[in-house]
């Protein structure tokens, strides 16, 4: 037996896991590209619980950035970065429930370099930025042009980085505001987390009749935190498979692993994040074992783990996690 088949999302999945019609998202499908997660978009694609989606997503920068001489201040347009594939509606989905994404796979798109890191001034986890507001000069903008294949990141002639690839932003719509697809929240968004990879299932929590899911913001590598405020972005042909959880009740994004369960949580202080995701962890531990939620908060003191997702965005993202040998 596979992981897979004990995971909550074959064991209370609408569809049981099982894959269901597939569907595909171009570019040319998508059309206009969305900078916000909101309930008022037009989805681009309606599908029954099951369904493989093989959607194509743009890098964070909509492929705007495309030689190392660039200088992105002069070629970017914020708030405009972060196109988002979508929106998703999934039938049958309600407030309450959860959407389940099971990502299956992730390969760089387009021409080569296709990956692309850079220096953009006041944005960072170490230079002054506009919220943390310093009188130092920002450091000058750099950008690396990167080639990338399914097995390594050519950083130079001698240095061959692993493909390490992950969805940088993926969510559902909040109920009635929308947010910029630069924040994340309890509907997820840009939360930056690597372990949203290959293999695993996010569960996010349904705030809207449909759903709404959106991604984009693919990564073909990044360390904890995304520190210089850019990771290796690269344009993506993303495949998932969707199911719907009735009644699962999780405000905040939930992820399982073959070996973890965890929650992500977003919000500025940094210990805050922290505290939401392990207070998630906390309740579903007690709930999932029939431990008191005090037994709980204690297991996971001595065995629960974190993991930084990004520190440079308007919230900051953290995992807590608890490997699944100890949910006894």
């Amino acid at each position: 037996m596979s992981w897979f088949e004990t995971s909550i999302m074959a064991r209370k999945g609408v569809a049981k896991g099982r894959p269901g019609a597939r569907h595909r998202i171009s570019i040319e499908d998508q059309g206009t590209f969305h900078y916000v997660y909101g309930p008022y978009a037009d989805p681009v694609l309606e599908v029954d619980p099951g369904a493989v989606v093989e959607a194509e997503t743009h890098d964070a920068f909509e492929g705007k950035i495309t030689k190392e001489s660039d200088r992105p201040t002069e070629i970017l347009n914020f708030p405009f970065l972060n196109p988002q594939t979508g929106p998703i509606f999934v039938r049958g989905a309600e407030k309450g429930d959860a959407l389940a994404v099971r990502i299956l796979s992730i390969k760089p798109r387009g021409p080569q370099p296709v990956g692309t890191t850079c220096l953009i001034p006041e944005f960072g986890g170490l230079v002054g930025t506009g919220i943390t507001a310093m009188l130092n000069p920002p450091l000058p903008e750099k950008v690396r042009k990167l080639n990338v294949d399914e097995q390594w990141v050519y950083w130079s002639d001698t240095l061959k980085l692993p493909y390490e690839p992950f969805i940088g932003t993926i969510g559902t719509a909040p109920e009635i505001e929308a947010i910029s697809s630069l924040q994340p929240d309890y509907y997820g968004g840009n939360m930056d987390t690597p372990d949203v990879a290959p293999g695993a299932i996010i569960y996010l929590p349904v705030n809207k009749a449909g759903g709404y899911l959106y991604l984009g913001d693919c990564h073909a590598i990044q360390g904890d935190g995304e520190l210089c405020g850019v990771a290796l972005e690269m344009p993506a042909t993303v495949e998932v498979q969707i199911d719907l959880i009735k009644g699962h009740g999780n405000g905040w994004p939930q992820l399982e692993t073959e070996t973890t369960m965890g929650f992500i949580g977003s919000a500025r202080p940094l210990e805050d994040a922290a505290r939401i995701a392990y207070r998630e962890l906390v309740r579903w531990v007690a709930a999932e074992t029939g431990q008191s939620v005090e037994d709980a908060y204690m297991l996971l003191t001595m065995c629960g783990k974190v993991r930084l997702g990004n520190m440079v965005d308007p919230k900051y993202s953290i995992g807590a996690s608890i490997e699944k040998r100890y949910l006894k």
